[in-house]
């Protein structure tokens, strides 16, 4: 059950739940690249947590462990939750893509407006992890749109002679989330570990 051909394999029945997780998280890039107000005002405060949490792993010893633990963990528990938390209609994945694309965008948008480059943004500081990280975050979302979905069509299907049909789809589903699950956390390991060695060495060399 936990082959990476299976969740290949599962990755191909929710082809639609992807496509729309590609396109919110591309809605949430356009909005952070070009937010002005509050939109901004609440972008800046994300990345100003981010920042002080930075410096404070940059004074302790130890600086690269430190951050592939944080990176790893934050990414692993909340991709890993946010399957789940499909459950209630798919709206926290959807909530979860447009904020990451949010502040993706507005970072490089930003970061570009003062003077950095284009290719040290993305090709040193985002493309060694990003290449792995931001899609296993889309494909959990994408696993969050189809059981929200899934639980619509449950509840508009609620008669008794459906009962054994949804009782299937759920069972196969839920065998669908611990195969996405056990791979989503082992391709974030990889995508961490590059992040805290190869991304780090390039962005301070």
């Amino acid at each position: 059950m936990l082959k990476f051909s299976t969740f290949i394999r599962d990755m191909g029945k929710i082809r639609g739940a992807l496509i729309w997780s590609f396109l919110l998280f591309a809605v949430g890039i356009g909005a952070g690249w070009v937010s002005t107000g509050p939109l901004e005002e609440l972008l800046l405060g994300q990345i100003e947590g981010l920042r002080q949490i930075s410096q404070q792993l940059e004074q302790g010893g130890n600086v690269q462990w430190n951050f592939f633990l944080l990176i790893f963990f934050n990414n692993a528990i909340k991709s890993v939750l946010v399957i789940y938390a499909g459950i209630f209609f798919g709206i926290l994945p959807i909530i979860f893509l447009l904020i990451n694309g949010m502040v993706l965008g507005f970072v490089v948008h930003t970061t570009m407006n003062y003077g950095a480059s284009f290719f040290d943004i993305v090709v040193k500081g985002l493309l060694p992890h990003g290449i792995i990280e931001i899609p296993v975050i889309i494909i959990a979302c994408a696993f969050g749109l189809r059981f929200g979905g899934l639980v619509v069509r449950s509840l508009a299907q609620m008669g008794g002679d459906k009962r054994a049909m949804i009782g299937s789809r759920w069972k196969e589903f839920m065998n669908m989330t611990l195969t996405a699950s056990f791979w989503v956390v082992i391709l974030l390991l990889v995508a961490a570990v590059i992040e805290s060695t190869l991304t780090y060495a390039l962005v301070r060399g």
